[in-house]
């Protein structure tokens, strides 16, 4: 099947099997590594791009159901001289320790950080009708969804925390 995949502002033809998903064609399609397969069931996180804007798990999806959306994948927040701040962020609070999930983390926050800049209340946030505060508990249940094996959760709640206050 024929798919075009703009993925980090460039636009892919894609020719495969419509079974594959999102995941497999950035990895094996495009080359584009930074998303890892974790548990391949929707579970982990480690998967986590930005299509149009909102987080999805790329290993639950078919890349021919995103013909023409916008994917963002961590290869395309920043580089390793001019990283996003988020980026940036994780290494000065050490959010990481093997860093296999880390590009899911990012990716997930960053969505994350545009969701409570648009007001998006979540299940513990005590007033739906003022902007979310960005308190320990809110980062971490908007955040829920991407495990970190390493328990680093202390310093990625820190460093989200950072590049919401613009401290980095």
């Amino acid at each position: 099947m024929r798919t075009e995949l703009t993925v980090n502002g460039t636009v892919h033809v894609l020719e495969a099997d419509p079974r594959t998903s999102l995941l497999d064609a950035l990895r094996h399609h495009l080359g584009l590594t930074g998303s890892k397969k974790g548990c391949d069931h929707g579970q982990c996180g480690a998967c986590t791009v930005i299509v149009d804007g909102r987080r999805i798990n790329s290993c639950l999806t078919l890349a021919c159901m995103h013909d023409g959306e916008a994917i963002t994948t961590i290869e395309g927040l920043g580089t390793p001289v001019a990283m996003a701040p988020l980026q940036a962020a994780f290494v000065d609070r050490d959010a990481y320790q093997c860093g296999y999930c880390t590009p899911g983390q990012i990716c997930s926050a960053t969505a994350m950080l545009d969701e409570v800049a648009a007001g998006w209340p979540s299940h513990v946030t005590d007033d739906l009708e003022a902007a979310p505060d960005l308190s320990d508990a809110e980062i971490s249940e908007r955040m829920s969804g991407n495990l970190c094996r390493c328990s680093a959760y202390p310093n990625i709640v820190a460093a989200i925390r950072d590049a919401a206050e613009g401290t980095r």
